[in-house]
């Protein structure tokens, strides 16, 4: 099989989506790799480095497009990106379908086989390829979130830890998976009053007791999420449902209810965000103030990670980027349950119960 790995062009993008060792494997199991000239710089990967692993550099990431069986990205195609597209192509990228019905419209008329890296599903039905992105997206949030905090930057002027003899920030966490898990503890290990809120009691358990002291768990309803947010300082949304839109646990007229200067974190934008007035920002303008509040809704936080997050990444997805070039993704999926959840679109047709959803085919 040919697979092609183009340069990211999102915004700010670093990652990339293989690493040389992941080149040599599939070039030394009789694939065609193809990788486009620069497309690993963001992450310290040299084009050398790339071909001496086996790799074809290209300079154009139009050939790639048009010679490759398997596109192997990071993000979700961009709209330069969008006629480039071909039926019969196997697209395997992070999609996040349900928030962008242009991308959808987009990829359901070129007729890819699209597989999202974030509805893959292992063995224990957790999320293998999300998982990585989303402890550093965790860990990013509480940092992000702390520097917001600062009066230059429009926050409240407020240290995440404070000092003795001057109270903390407190910290509200929306949901408890792997990113709620991550801004927790590293908000709990910087000093921060913590609560972790979600509305699964048997995980609210489990995190009470591996938790540090100033975390504290609630279980999340209208009432609590209000009460919680009105004493923030900070606040993460880290909700999730696979594939579908994200709920709206925050309201445009919650945000009266916040103190002027507190920040919220939507880690949830990429699903199209946990609280009402979120909108998609970038890295090079991350935050935006609605009703006196910061908002840091910026879609691709682990791209300004390139290194970690690239190695991440990697690590995660390569196996599924292995099977899909040895078997094809039809032999592949048949195999593997939890490649064939991957599968968003085949041919034209949505094949993923929560993207149909979203999108009011269900």
């Amino acid at each position: 099989m040919i697979i092609g790995i183009p340069k990211e062009i999102k915004p700010d993008e670093y990652r990339a989506a293989m690493i040389p060792a992941g080149v040599e494997h599939l070039t030394a199991g009789g694939h065609t790799v193809l990788v486009e000239t620069r497309a690993g710089l963001g992450s310290g990967i040299a084009d050398e480095q790339y071909a001496a692993a086996g790799a074809g550099i290209v300079a154009h990431a139009e050939e790639i497009w048009q010679r490759a069986e398997l596109v192997v990205k990071v993000k979700e195609p961009q709209v330069a990106e969008y006629p480039l597209l071909r039926r019969g192509q196997i697209l395997l990228t992070y999609f996040h379908f349900a928030a962008a019905r242009e991308l959808t419209t987009a990829c359901l008329k070129s007729g890819v086989t699209a597989v999202a890296y974030e509805t893959i599903l292992d063995k224990s039905g957790q999320l293998p390829c999300l998982t990585p992105m989303s402890e550093i997206a965790g860990k990013m949030s509480i940092q992000e979130g702390a520097k917001y905090l600062e009066r230059p930057m429009m926050g409240r002027g407020i240290l995440l830890g404070g000092v003795p003899g001057v109270a903390p920030a407190r910290v509200v966490v929306l949901g408890a998976g792997v990113v709620g898990q991550n801004a927790a503890r590293v908000a709990a290990g910087l000093g921060a009053q913590v609560i972790l809120m979600d509305i699964n009691l048997p995980r609210l358990r489990y995190l009470a007791d591996v938790m540090p002291a100033n975390a504290t768990t609630v279980y999340s309803d209208i009432h609590s999420v209000r009460d919680a947010i009105a004493q923030a300082d900070l606040v993460v949304g880290a909700v999730l449902i696979p594939g579908d839109r994200a709920p709206r646990l925050v309201t445009a007229a919650d945000l009266k209810r916040m103190q002027p200067g507190s920040v919220i974190v939507d880690v949830a934008i990429d699903q199209g965000g946990c609280v009402e007035t979120s909108r998609p920002t970038t890295h090079q303008q991350p935050t935006y103030i609605m009703d006196g509040v910061v908002h840091y809704c910026v879609t691709n936080m682990p791209g300004a990670v390139g290194r970690t997050s690239t190695w991440a990444l990697c690590n995660a997805t390569f196996p599924y980027v292995a099977k899909i070039a040895h078997a094809g993704w039809d032999a592949a999926a048949a195999a593997d349950p939890g490649l064939a959840a991957g599968l968003n679109m085949i041919d034209g047709r949505i094949t993923h119960s929560g993207v149909a959803g979203a999108m009011g085919k269900r």
